[in-house]
């Protein structure tokens, strides 16, 4: 292993009472900027009653914010020596991310891509350095390093050309993001095919946690929009006050699923790392959509919105629960659980689907089950 200003030192895997650093926390601000920024434009496609065309958008959006931070994230935990290269590279990919969130709104009311793209291209451009620097700094990883950066440069020159080339209105324009997903999602998968980058695994179970909270904080911005709404005509009687009530709970619930036994990533191998990382796009966009459905519901609630009729909205919000509960399954419990404890959350999914699909006051019911899933996970 090599050190310089040019060279990023492989960090110990097994390196004790590994904690995330105040860049780390930085680069996670800046994320959480963008992500209000999607969940605010899904929130009003909600209320306006185009939730088709505003979870299409926030999908979009919610990718590049997820994968630009997921890519810090993981070369970050096997590589870094906070020298200033290291630094300046993250605060350049910072800068891209507040210049995604910029561009999110675009998105949203004109589909168009131009300066989310801009942003992206910087974050992710942003991390080619830095894998040639720790390609240059562990010649035993040279060549996973090396393939990480031709990936992303590769990557980067087809969304330049895919959205410069077809235009917010291309019929093609769905296919074309499917086909830029699958490219960015293969570069780990190739790159690390004969040899991992040495991911700190305690490390990343963090990063990831101190995401999670982050995108949990949506639905408190909706609870507190509730609160306010209703702080005008208070009474028990409220549905506004119940509405907030249940947010409140919902939310305590998830965390406590997600938190409550401690949140583990086992085993250190590629396939692990895989579905931790990967799946959690589920759990972080459920999150992030959840706290959008809270403040939709709000809106339509109170008569302000445009044209999503009241009836049905809470789908908007048992859905995203029901996501969260099955991507917390499918990147722990599926792994950490046995017997009837390993379906605690499956089926607490289905019920909640259920619930916001056919039973009457289906956010009191939402939260009742969200609640009870917590319980039965965290006795199991």
């Amino acid at each position: 292993m090599r050190t310089g200003l040019f060279r990023l030192a492989a960090r110990d895997r097994h390196e004790t009472n590994r904690v995330a650093t105040p860049l780390e926390l930085m680069f996670d601000l800046a994320s959480v900027i963008a992500i209000a920024a999607a969940a605010a434009g899904l929130h009003h496609g909600l209320a306006a009653g185009h939730p088709w065309q505003g979870l299409l958008s926030f999908a979009m959006a919610f990718f590049a914010i997820w994968w630009a931070w997921m890519g810090y994230t993981w070369l970050a935990s096997a590589f870094g020596n906070e020298g200033m290269l290291f630094r300046l590279m993250t605060m350049v990919a910072m800068t891209g991310s507040l210049i995604i969130a910029a561009g999110i709104p675009e998105i949203f009311e004109k589909g168009q891509f131009y300066l989310t793209l801009t942003g992206y291209v910087v974050m992710r451009l942003a991390l080619v350095p830095l894998w040639l620097m720790a390609a240059a700094g562990h010649p035993d990883r040279g060549p996973t390093c090396r393939r990480y950066a031709t990936g992303i440069v590769i990557a980067q020159v087809y969304w330049i050309v895919a959205v410069l080339g077809s235009g917010p209105d291309s019929p093609y324009a769905l296919l074309l993001f499917g086909i830029g997903v699958l490219v960015e999602i293969s570069v780990p998968v190739l790159a690390e095919r004969q040899g991992t980058t040495g991911w700190h695994r305690h490390h990343i179970t963090e990063r990831y946690g101190l995401l999670n909270i982050i995108v949990l904080g949506e639905c408190f911005l909706a609870t507190v929009l509730a609160f306010r709404t209703g702080a005008d005509h208070v009474s028990l009687a409220d549905p506004l006050l119940h509405a907030a009530i249940a947010f409140l709970l919902i939310t305590f619930a998830l965390w406590w699923i997600y938190f409550g036994n401690g949140n583990i990533l086992v085993g250190e191998t590629g396939r692990e790392g895989f579905i931790w990382g990967y799946g959690h796009a589920i759990v972080f966009a459920a999150g992030a959509s959840l706290g959008a459905g809270f403040s939709a519901l709000v809106e339509v609630s109170g008569g302000h919105g445009h044209t999503a009729p009241a009836e049905g909205i809470e789908l908007a919000i048992a859905i995203p629960v029901a996501a969260y509960l099955a991507g917390v399954w499918l990147v722990r419990d599926r792994t950490v659980m046995s017997g009837a404890g390993r379906i605690v959350l499956p089926g607490g999914a289905l019920a909640i689907l259920a619930a916001g699909a056919f039973l009457p006051a289906p956010l009191a019911w939402i939260a009742a089950l969200t609640v009870l899933t917590a319980v039965l996970r965290n006795r199991s």
